[in-house]
């Protein structure tokens, strides 16, 4: 088979890793990739949202398998556009992958099929929002309708803060068009988890959990970025709470979607939170999440392209996913200045004698090749995930960071306590 994935980060090159090991699969191409990706796929020089570019792709190239990787795609109807052509492609299609690229719709199915969530209301102008803000409590949580590349969420503890926050995405246009539509909704306290699951519109299969790390800095400090750093399984997310996750949330999110007329066939990752009062849902997407794949995929047994395979095929009721035994944990390397303004083309030292490691694997995100050196130089925020495995989750945080220390360029920062909640689980 010959197999294309569509990205450029951490969670593609993770894809691009798993796909490589199923004995299926000739070629892989990845478009437009990075410097990890390049290692085990063929890097094409064609932009994720190039729908048009993609699809001539695949079409000229015979691509058996499309698998696409970040949101935007997804939400601009990739999935469609290769279905109507007749060529297989893993993800949801426009429709479904609504439930990520915008809020309000998603917020209108949980509200409409009693799938529990925060309270919230909706607003397109900013002087209602603002006299809205006036009439509840802090802390709130103002969100951004559309995509905000995960930066669109913002958590505010005060009224001045939620003001501030309503004017940047309504006032000043901060993100764009994602922007044109905001959800104010009650802040709620518990534990998060990351539910990511595989559904073909019928039988949804929940993966191992996971838990993300947000916020830039140490204890859940700074501003919210695409995600800093998981570790996986989720202590919090126990066999019992599963089940009823499975029963509250994940079921009657498919079924409603079947009664809206819509077939959800892909990843639905489920961003959950349990307070006091129950599991309750945070956000859905319409992808594997990033950077939560990266230490997800290395404790999966199965050949992950004869999943994508029976999900497209509406066959995945005969599926059963099978786990290793052991704990994963990955940190992100980020560049100085993530998640705000940074530098590209600094010069990454350490890669190579951090992956010679037994149980790490350091997957590339924001990384790209130097045209002239032929050296790995920075490409993004978010540049490098270094994932160990072990047999608990305090050995893999310690071989993580012990892989950690060997890498290095200039103005590298991570956090230094990433799973370390679960340990106090």
């Amino acid at each position: 088979m010959k197999i294309l994935v569509i990205g450029s980060g951490g969670r593609e090159d993770a894809l691009v890793w798993k796909i490589s090991q199923s004995l299926k699969v000739s070629k892989i191409y990845c478009a437009p990739g990075n410097a990890g990706t390049s290692k085990r796929a063929q890097n094409i020089d064609i932009k994720s949202d190039d729908l048009q570019g993609l699809f001539k792709f695949a079409k000229d190239n015979k691509i058996d398998l499309t698998v696409v990787g970040p949101e935007v795609p997804l939400v601009l109807g990739i999935v469609d556009l290769f279905e109507k052509e007749g060529l297989r492609v893993f993800g949801p299609n426009k429709l479904a992958a609504r439930m990520e690229g915008s809020k309000i719709f998603a917020k209108e199915l949980m509200e409409k099929y009693s799938i529990p969530t925060a309270k919230y209301k909706s607003f397109t102008d900013e002087k209602s929002a603002l006299d809205f803000i006036n009439s509840i409590a802090t802390p709130m949580v103002i969100k951004a309708d559309g995509l905000a590349a995960g930066k669109g969420v913002i958590i505010c503890q005060t009224k001045d803060e939620a003001v501030a926050a309503v004017k940047r995405i309504l006032g000043d246009k901060e993100f764009g068009s994602a922007g044109s539509s905001i959800v104010i909704e009650e802040f709620l306290e518990g534990e998060e988890a990351s539910i990511l699951c595989f559904t073909d519109g019928k039988t949804i299969v929940p993966m191992d959990s996971a838990q993300d790390h947000k916020r830039v800095f140490d204890n859940d400090e700074g501003s919210n970025t695409g995600g800093m750093g998981a570790y996986s399984p989720a202590p919090v997310v126990t066999k019992e709470l599963l089940e009823v996750i499975d029963k509250t949330i994940l079921k009657p999110t498919i079924e409603g979607l079947v009664k809206d007329g819509i077939t959800y066939k892909g990843v639905l990752y489920v961003g959950v939170i349990v307070t006091k009062d129950g599991s309750k849902v945070l956000e859905y997407n319409a992808r594997f999440g990033d950077p939560e794949t990266q230490c997800i995929l290395p404790r999966l047994k199965n050949d992950i392209v004869d999943v994508f395979e029976a999900i497209i095929d509406s066959n995945l009721a005969n599926i059963k996913l099978l786990w290793e035994e052991k704990a994963s944990v990955c940190l992100v390397l980020a560049s100085g200045g993530y998640p705000g303004k940074y530098q590209n083309g600094i010069e990454i030292n350490g890669i190579e004698k951090a992956s010679q490691l037994e149980d790490v694997v350091v997957f590339h995100a924001g990384t790209a090749i130097d045209q002239i050196s032929g050296k790995v130089i920075t490409n993004g925020g978010r540049v490098l995930n270094v994932v160990a495995n072990g047999k608990t989750i305090k050995e893999a945080i310690d071989l993580a960071y012990q892989a950690t220390t060997l890498i290095s360029f200039e103005g590298m920062h991570y956090r230094k306590d990433i799973g370390l909640r679960a340990l106090r689980e």
